[in-house]
């Protein structure tokens, strides 16, 4: 792409689910958006990628229930306009043992919002709303919705440089684009594009076996034999929850996971340990396994504390891949300087008290990049997963 020389409204940094559904909104409200991505679409190197995800009402939070409304209401639209599905409804199971805190709290949750739920006894409760959310052919209908709109899409365009001010400059690999705001949505990549502007957020990056076990019966945990979304609360040793989708992503194989990451042999261990006990009809070792779906803990969505036209939203990767639809058209109302429809507190840089800024520097490009052959060792099919190829991981405050 040659230099953009007119004045767009919006340049979306990262074209993940969050950069994905920021610029589609932006396209539709009439707005000359740029998406630019570093590496050639369809690609397996953030947390975006894969076939499926759990939508759920069922938080402990208050602000995700209530925002999921509006998350409903979005993909049905989509779902209209691409002429596809990209949602199925089986109802998620959050379970946990008897007295457990998150539970209860989930089930308040549920009650004084009015969501049409069920108590299982003292140990769980379904959210009949949640189901499954088809990613990738989401990404790909967002991605031909933002070019039908007239917007950009530019994959394979790492930045080089962001010039802040009015209009904000960014340079990439094959062009240099102006624009009324920026949009940053770049997940393990987001330091390294906010260095240079003089702040550092303390985001974790974390790194995901996507396991899959098989069953000894093909089906038997499978939508027809309507079996759920679930999410383990405490029901193992960890400290992490472990969730898990019906079979159907791969013929006779169930995905269950572990809502945490960077220790590969210890994760499947946890998760061999909850399989044995309480998937009975699944075989105790997985069949597949597709690691390094990276996710960011600490979430952010705020404005830039000096450009108040540099939007940030990072973080959300660890959230489930339907929490944040809501959050995408609060980037937009962002940009475009509206009013926000929810209460970002939640959510605001300010919440992490002396929230530590960096001194300007210029992009490492070095660093910027995925690259080398590859974690072959751990079985890694994606480019480097090794430490230094990522953000390094930051504790949050």
């Amino acid at each position: 792409m040659a230099a953009q020389k007119d004045l767009c409204d919006a340049i979306v940094i990262g074209a993940g689910i969050q950069g994905c559904f920021t610029a589609y909104h932006l396209a539709k409200h009439r707005k000359r958006v740029i998406l630019l991505e570093q590496f050639f679409l369809p690609h397996s190197r953030g947390s975006s990628h894969g076939q499926s995800r759990i939508i759920r009402r069922a938080y402990p939070e208050d602000f995700y229930t209530q925002m999921m409304d509006e998350c409903y209401q979005i993909w049905a639209q989509l779902e209209h306009e691409a002429g596809t599905q990209l949602h199925r409804q089986t109802g998620a199971t959050a379970a946990g043992n008897e007295g457990n805190s998150e539970l209860k709290t989930i089930q308040a949750t549920l009650s004084r919002r009015g969501v049409e739920h069920q108590c299982l006894s003292k140990w769980g409760v379904l959210d009949k709303s949640g189901g499954v959310l088809y990613a990738d052919k989401a990404l790909r209908a967002l991605q031909d919705a933002i070019r039908h709109l007239g917007g950009l899409v530019c994959d394979g365009e790492k930045v080089m440089e962001i010039k802040p001010g009015f209009p904000v400059t960014v340079k990439s690999t094959a062009g240099s684009y102006q624009a009324k705001s920026l949009v940053i949505t770049a997940g393990p990549w987001t330091n390294q594009l906010l260095r240079p502007l003089g702040i550092e957020l303390p985001l974790q990056t974390l790194r995901i076996n996507v396991c899959y076990w098989r069953e000894k019966v093909p089906g038997s945990y499978g939508v027809s034999q309507a079996f759920p979304c679930f999410l383990g609360l405490g029901l193992s040793p960890a400290p992490h929850h472990i969730y898990g989708l019906p079979s159907g992503e791969y013929p006779g194989l169930m995905k269950v996971c572990y809502q945490h990451g960077n220790n590969t042999s210890q994760d499947v261990q946890i998760l061999g340990r909850f399989v044995r006990d309480h998937l009975p009809d699944l075989e105790p070792k997985p069949a597949l396994l597709e690691p390094c779906c990276t996710r960011l803990r600490a979430l952010h969505s705020d404005r830039h504390p000096k450009y108040d036209n540099v939007v940030i939203g990072a973080g959300f990767s660890g959230e489930p891949e339907q929490g944040r639809r809501a959050l995408k058209l609060t980037y937009l109302r962002t940009s475009m300087k509206l009013t926000p429809s929810y209460d970002l507190t939640p959510f605001r840089m300010s919440r992490f008290p002396g929230l530590g800024k960096s001194p300007p520097r210029p992009l490492d490009s070095a660093s910027f990049l995925y690259t080398g052959a590859g974690n072959k060792a751990s079985g890694c099919n994606m480019p480097s997963c090794s430490p230094a190829s990522l953000e390094p991981p930051v504790n949050a405050a």
